[in-house]
């Protein structure tokens, strides 16, 4: 189903498709997001800040609002909402999308609070750069004539020497929603190959 998950009718209406197709929400990966435009907090357009802001975190939030009532009627369900490593470290000319990813940190942890005890769990996964369209823009707006030095660059500064692939993210999710996960809540899964965990993220790209 297409849907602007900024928008409550919309996700409202890919809820109640899901459900009249499949007749239960097992798991929910709440993962929409965008990376809005590369420029310095004191010069970022505000029109891009809000866009930013309300299908990051905004369109995380609706999805929570409809798919948890879902959830907690069946007394089941894992939720995995798509955070950032920029929701743990701030980064040079990228203010909407490491707030909004920080918010999501935010709002897995008081979601995984209110519902806990109901049967639920809500964590986030954090990648790191990953090999999406998404990363291909970032490279370009921060080096429009050779933006493959940034891919290089970045790869080299990660202790696996690479970008993570799409798949292995979703490997991170299938985890958090499967029963293996069955008493982790609240938290997140960080996914950047190492990078965080040797000194910090630098400054620059990421998911």
């Amino acid at each position: 189903m297409r849907a602007d998950v900024a928008k409550s009718g919309d996700v409202q209406n890919y809820v109640k498709g899901t459900l009249e197709v499949y007749g239960a929400i097992d798991c929910f990966f709440n993962n929409a997001g965008i990376e809005g435009k590369v420029a310095p907090t004191q010069e970022y357009d505000e029109a891009v800040f809000g866009a930013v802001i309300s299908v990051n975190l905004k369109g995380v939030f609706l999805g929570l609002r409809y798919v948890l009532p879902v959830m907690l009627k069946q007394g089941r369900g894992a939720v995995v909402n798509t955070a950032s490593v920029a929701g743990l470290f701030g980064g040079p000319g990228m203010a909407p999308y490491v707030a909004s990813k920080h918010g999501v940190l935010g709002l897995t942890k008081v979601a995984s609070a209110d519902v806990a005890r109901l049967g639920v769990r809500v964590n986030a996964v954090c990648p790191g750069p990953v090999e999406t369209r998404m990363m291909r823009s970032l490279e370009s707006q921060r080096n429009p004539t050779d933006p493959r030095t940034v891919h290089d660059a970045t790869s080299a500064n990660t202790p696996t020497g690479r970008y993570a692939t799409p798949e292995e993210v979703a490997n991170a999710v299938m985890y958090l929603c499967s029963d293996l996960a069955s008493d982790i809540t609240g938290t997140h899964l960080v996914v950047d190959g190492g990078r965080s965990g040797s000194g910090g993220a630098p400054s620059g790209t990421r998911r």
